[in-house]
């Protein structure tokens, strides 16, 4: 295709040399010994020898830690790339995902997180299988949400911080990442969910620090806010393809409500499909769920979520903004548009959007403030990967491990659970030449429209459970299944055939090109309801016995709750001596946890030195007389208590009412 070059002087300003200063090194430095000793005073302040100490951190983390842990959890380096080359690629609307969070966020405070808490449930895949009796739903879910943590939220923060680790030291990319997760998993590992709550809330101020300074120091270059649209829309690049519109900003590119059919994100996609993709994430996935199910009450895990909200306000203008601002700054090599010129600037012929933050801090940052900025990028992706390990270890541990080992002790179950992240970090790192291969600009599209077809079937199930009484584990399982099958045929297509590069003929079949992927999450959460509601109507219901504290209707319901297979065996004749519900005790994942392991040697042998450096370095020591019964009992209704005291429930209520109005607000200025 021939090119036409503009006339226009569009010289960009040169960059440094890759490498840091003595006063970056010295920043970062400082930052690592500022984790590492938050880190170990998390361990030492915490017990670790159970299941709820060292998944849940004894559920006594106030709101301030849970707020800043959601948003670090979130905010990882894959954001500060992701968002800032989709705001130089085209405009603000990608920021509109990250504001829906202040919806969402409500909807996990008020109606998911309270019965995840009644429940007494530690994981996602637990909940399920409370609500709906058996395995194969909760193993399901297990393994599924293994599988998409490796392919996508480790992939996607290792490889956006590795862009910025070649872009600004010029390292060799194994040798930062193999240091990077070692340290990560080191206090994942020793410290279990306090110590990453603790660092994900240093971690959270170092980000909105470094970040705040990037986006101040960005808008003065331009000349202030009011500067950013005239320039951005005269950021185009000296060569681009002929009688096109590549390299051309979109007209629409200070929209966040775009046109219905024709548009990169049509405005029903962006209110309706995102708000179902991110119900997915923020009120079902184990990362995000597991934060509010550490605080110590219900309270404070609605004040957490309305911090995370307000903060989530800000990546609009310290991410997608930034990019932009990246875009005029640097119009031919971050919005090239002819692939040699493509290759030659950043190493792909796709495009170089992805590299927008990297090339912008590089430029404009001071010595000092560039290292905190790696520091910043350090955090975000370390931050991401200790959700990860953290909320991974729990799955396998819990889900999987425990059905393969029922008579495992608490200290088996601890070790697991230690050693199952040292797994993810191995795949994980052999993950890394994947995600070179996808390092050709439309990474971050990527793993938005991977969630748009394998999330809404999680979504529809898990509103279903919350919502209705009626869904049963015939309904769900099928649901699920065949509403992920659909996704999975849609997401074959969509990768086998590809998309045409910019400027060429459309070539896709009217089914990928024409059906965004938003509104394919839209068609595929209601496929799943339709089957799941059909599937359960025509099959048995649950028992109203089994259901106490695991629907909305029920949650403050304070008798004893019947789980399904004890009900099965007791109309079958096969359970000792026909109780009521009333009189058998329940058992969850933190009673269970609690017992004394079976087995236990009554007679144990002294420990070694070794032997006792090693419990404690890992939390699994001796903790001495064991909890009887009636005292377990006192402790799990405890933590299971939803109960809120009057004023700081009233002022939950305002700040959320408040912060709901706040994105109302945002949305319709920005429309």
């Amino acid at each position: 295709m021939s090119t036409t070059t503009m006339t226009t002087d569009t010289t960009e300003p040169p960059l440094p040399d890759a490498g840091l200063a003595d006063a970056d090194i010295g920043v970062i430095v400082a930052y690592f010994v500022c984790i590492l000793a938050v880190g170990i005073w998390a361990m030492c302040r915490t017990n670790r020898s159970s299941v709820s100490g060292f998944f849940l951190a004894g559920r006594d983390i106030t709101w301030f830690p849970v707020g800043a842990s959601l948003f670090s959890s979130n905010i990882g380096s894959g954001h500060f790339v992701g968002l800032a080359g989709t705001g130089a690629a085209a405009g603000i609307a990608q920021g509109s995902f990250e504001w829906n969070a202040i919806l969402t966020l409500l909807l996990l405070g008020w109606i998911f997180a309270p019965i995840y808490i009644a429940s007494g449930v530690v994981t996602m895949p637990e909940y399920l299988r409370e609500r709906f009796g058996g395995q194969r739903i909760r193993t399901f879910l297990s393994l599924l949400s293994l599988i998409l943590y490796i392919f996508t939220k480790i992939s996607a923060d290792l490889f956006a911080g590795a862009i910025f680790i070649q872009e600004a030291l010029g390292w060799n990319l194994y040798l930062a990442i193999v240091i990077l997760l070692a340290i990560t998993a080191l206090y994942t590992v020793t410290g279990g969910l306090a110590a990453v709550i603790y660092t994900d809330t240093v971690q959270t101020v170092i980000m909105l620090i470094g970040g705040l300074i990037m986006m101040g120091l960005s808008f003065e270059y331009i000349g202030g806010y009011n500067e950013l649209e005239p320039k951005y829309m005269a950021a185009i690049p000296d060569v681009r393809p002929a009688n096109t519109t590549c390299g051309l900003p979109r007209p629409d590119s200070f929209h966040v409500f775009r046109d219905p059919i024709d548009s990169d994100l049509p405005w029903p996609g962006m209110l309706f499909g995102i708000s179902i993709i991110a119900t997915w994430y923020w009120c079902t996935d184990q990362v995000i769920v597991q934060r509010t199910l550490a605080a110590k009450d219900l309270s404070h895990a609605k004040g957490g979520c309305v911090m995370a909200g307000l903060l989530k306000i800000l990546p609009m203008y310290m991410m997608v903004m930034v990019g932009m601002i990246s875009r005029i700054i640097f119009p031919n090599s971050i919005a090239c548009a002819d692939p040699k010129v493509c290759k030659d600037a950043c190493g792909s012929s796709v495009g170089c959007t992805n590299y927008a933050y990297a090339k912008l801090v590089l430029f404009i940052m001071p010595t000092g403030l560039k290292g905190l900025l790696l520091a910043v990028m350090i955090a975000a992706l370390m931050s991401s990967l200790t959700s990860v390990f953290n909320s991974a270890s729990t799955l396998f541990t819990c889900d999987i491990w425990a059905k393969l080992r029922p008579k495992a002790g608490t200290k088996e179950l601890m070790i697991v659970g230690r050693v199952f992240i040292l797994v993810m970090v191995g795949i994980s790192v052999a993950w890394v030449p994947i995600i070179q291969a996808f390092a050709d600009g439309k990474l971050f599209d990527y793993i938005q429209s991977i969630t748009s077809f394998l999330a809404p079937p999680i979504t529809a199930v898990f509103v279903m459970a919350v919502f209705w009484g009626r869904l049963n584990e015939p309904g769900t399982f099928w649901g699920l299944v065949l509403g992920l099958a659909v996704g999975i045929v849609r997401m074959i297509l969509e990768f086998a055939v590809g998309a045409p590069a910019c400027g060429k003929p459309e070539f896709r079949p009217t089914i990928l090109y024409k059906v965004h992927y938003l509104y394919f999450a839209m068609i595929l959460f209601a496929i799943t309801i339709a089957i799941s509601v059909a599937v359960s109507l025509v099959t048995p219901p649950i028992d109203e016995r089994c259901l106490v504290r695991l629907t909305y209707w029920t949650r403050y319901c304070k008798r004893k709750r019947w789980h399904i297979q004890d009900l099965i065996k007791e109309k079958q004749g096969t359970t000792n001596g026909g109780f009521v519900a009333d009189e058998k005790p329940e058992k969850d994942s933190i009673s269970q946890a609690s017992e004394p392991p079976v087995n236990e040697d009554p007679n144990p042998k002294p420990k070694s030195w070794g032997r006792k450096i090693f419990d404690l370095f890992l939390g699994i020591e001796d903790s001495g007389k064991e909890p009887t019964p009636e005292e377990l009992e006192i402790i799990q209704s405890g933590m299971m208590d939803i109960t809120e005291e009057k004023w700081p429930a009233i002022y939950v209520n305002i700040a959320g009412i408040l912060m709901c109005c706040g994105g109302v607000y945002l949305f319709a200025f920005y429309a």
